[in-house]
C-alpha cells in the first residue's frame, strides 16, 4: 500500500491533510496565503520539522509566483528594495508559528540569503523574484530522497550493531516516539522511515510505538501509517516504555529531531527523553534519525534550544471520535474534544518538547552519515552535515 502524504500539489494549489482530523477523518485544507500556512503550523494542522519548513516554502514560492504573473504588478515588485521591504516581515512572520523546529528557520533563512544574493548580485526584481519561487520549491522537494537515504543509513547501521552484539541483524525490535513519518515530512519519514527500510529489508521484527500524549501524534498517526503499509507494530502508552524494555527484546530506539545541537543534544517531542533514559538503563542504542537541516551548529548545546510551551489546555483535553461510532450527513465518523481534567486547573506544565542530552544518544543519523562519539565520548556532527 502506498505511504501517506501530509502536502500535495497541483496547478500552483497547495493542500495539507487536517491532522488534527486523522485517523478518522482525511480532510484536505486548501492553503491559500502565507497566513494561512502560518496557522495551520501554529494549530498543528500540519505538524513534523521537515513538513513545517516545506510548507513554509511552497507556501511562500506560491505568493511570489502569482504576484510574478498579476496585473496589475504588485508594488512590491517596483525594485529589489521593496521587494526586501515586503518579503522580510513575511518570513518574519513565518518564523513565528513554531519556533523550535529547526527546518522552519532554515526554510526561512535560506529564502532570505536567496533574496540577499540576488540583490548583491544586481540583479533585476523579477529574475530575484524567480530565484525565490526555486528556492520556495527547492526545500520540499529535496525531502523524499534524503528521507531514504538516512533511513537505509541508519537502518544498516542498527542491524550492524545488533550483529556485533551477538545477534543476527534480522528480527529487530524498534520503538519509536511521536510521528516522524510521510506525515510529518515530504514523504518517506526520518526514523519511521528507518524502521519503513528495515521493514522493506526484511530486518524488521516489530515496531513499537508510544500513544504520545498529549497530542497523541503516536496512536493517531503513526499508527495510521503503519496500519497504511502494513508493518507488524504494536502501540503503548507512554508510560509503559519501561515495562516494555523489561519483557521484550527492544534493539533499538529510533526518533527524530526538531533540532540538534552542535554537541549532539537533541530536542524531540515531549516524552523523548524519558525513552532515552530507559534505554541508557536497558543498553538499548538510542538512534536520532533527521536531516541536515535540523542540525544547529549555530548552537553549542541544548541548553540553548527554544522549547514552545502550548497552551494549558490543550494538556486537558483529548479529541477522538466518538465510540461507540456514529457518522455525520457526510458519512465521516463524528468527532469530540472531550476534557479530562477539572476545569480552572491553575497549574499545568506543556512543553511541547524536552532534550535528550547527547550523552544518552547512540547515533546521530542524517543523509550524509552516522555519525557516533568518539573516545572522548563527543559527538563530531562536521562529517554528516
Amino acid at each position: 500500500m502506498s505511504a501517506l502524504a501530509s502536502i500535495r500539489i497541483s496547478d500552483n494549489q497547495i493542500e495539507i491533510v487536517n491532522q488534527l482530523l486523522l485517523p478518522h477523518t482525511t480532510e484536505w485544507l486548501k492553503i491559500d496565503t502565507i497566513d494561512q500556512a502560518h496557522n495551520a503550523i501554529k494549530t498543528m494542522k500540519i505538524r513534523g520539522a521537515p513538513a513545517i519548513g516545506s510548507l513554509a516554502g511552497l507556501t511562500f514560492a506560491q505568493h511570489i509566483a502569482r504576484a510574478l504573473t498579476a496585473d496589475p504588478t504588485p508594488d512590491f515588485l517596483s525594485s529589489p528594495e521593496a521587494l526586501k521591504g515586503h518579503v522580510t516581515p513575511l518570513l518574519d512572520h513565518l518564523f513565528t508559528a513554531r519556533p523550535t523546529a529547526v527546518n522552519l528557520g532554515a526554510a526561512t533563512r535560506l529564502l532570505a540569503r536567496t533574496l540577499q544574493a540576488g540583490i548583491d548580485a544586481g540583479k533585476d526584481t523579477r529574475a530575484i523574484g524567480a530565484d525565490l519561487v526555486a528556492a520556495g520549491k527547492s526545500v520540499a522537494e529535496e525531502d523524499v530522497g534524503r528521507n531514504k537515504a538516512m533511513g537505509r543509513l541508519g537502518g544498516e547501521w542498527l542491524s550492524e550493531f545488533a550483529k556485533k552484539a551477538g545477534g543476527s541483524g534480522e528480527g529487530l525490535n524498534v520503538l519509536t516516539v511521536c510521528n516522524t513519518g510521510s506525515l510529518a515530512t515530504s514523504g518517506y519519514g526520518t526514523a519511521l522511515g528507518l524502521i519503513t527500510y528495515l521493514h522493506e529489508t526484511g530486518k524488521l521484527g516489530r515496531a513499537y510505538y508510544t500513544q504520545t500524549a498529549p497530542y497523541h501524534q503516536g496512536s493517531r498517526l503513526t499508527a495510521l501509517e503503519l496500519k497504511t503499509l502494513q508493518i507488524p507494530s504494536t502501540m503503548i502508552v507512554d508510560t509503559m516504555v519501561g515495562s516494555l524494555f523489561q519483557h521484550f527484546p527492544i534493539h533499538g530506539v529510533a526518533v527524530g529531531a526538531d533540532r540538534i545541537a552542535r554537541n549532539g543534544d537533541t530536542a524531540n517531542k515531549i516524552g523523548t527523553y524519558n525513552s532515552a533514559v530507559l534505554a541508557a538503563r536497558h543498553g538499548i542504542p538510542f538512534i536520532v534519525v533527521a536531516p541536515i537541516t535540523t542540525v544547529d551548529l549555530d548552537i553549542e548545546s541544548g541548553a540553548s534550544i527554544p522549547i514552545e510551551h502550548r497552551p494549558p489546555i490543550e494538556a486537558c483535553i483529548v479529541r477522538g471520535a466518538l465510540y461507540p461510532p456514529s457518522r455525520d450527513a457526510q458519512g465521516n465518523k463524528e468527532q469530540a474534544a472531550v476534557m479530562i481534567t477539572p476545569e480552572g486547573l491553575d497549574g499545568i506544565y506543556n512543553p511541547s518538547f524536552d532534550v535528550t542530552p547527547a550523552e544518552l544518544i547512540t547515533a546521530i543519523v542524517t543523509e550524509k552519515g552516522v555519525a557516533v562519539k568518539g573516545i572522548d565520548g563527543k559527538f563530531d556532527l562536521s562529517p554528516i552535515v
